[in-house]
């Protein structure tokens, strides 16, 4: 069940910053917020820019870079392997995967 949960946990995350790239709409706005991010401008404005879709831009390493999981867990999202353990602690000793 670890296993699962793990994985579709990173699916999750994907789709999560597949929503916020969306969210943001515009190539200006798009290009501000990943430089408020910490994204170098020049490498900002040209993903701002890109042709790619929003569900392999949501995969490539500038998103996974800036919007990261510490990132996400202080806007609120609890990983499901995390949430599992809380719920389920006799399965503590389960060998954890690294949460990536």
């Amino acid at each position: 069940m670890y296993e699962k949960l793990h994985q579709l946990d990173g699916w999750l995350r994907n789709r999560i910053r597949y929503c916020i790239w969306h969210d943001w709409k515009k190539p200006e706005r798009k290009r501000k917020n990943l430089i408020r991010l910490g994204v170098n401008p020049e490498k900002a404005y040209a993903f701002s820019r890109t042709r790619k879709g929003g569900w392999a831009v949501a995969q490539s390493p500038i998103l996974n870079t800036t919007v990261t999981l510490e990132r996400l867990v202080k806007r609120g999202y609890e990983a499901l392997t995390t949430h599992y353990l809380k719920v389920s602690p006799h399965y503590q000793s389960y060998p954890l995967f690294p949460i990536v």
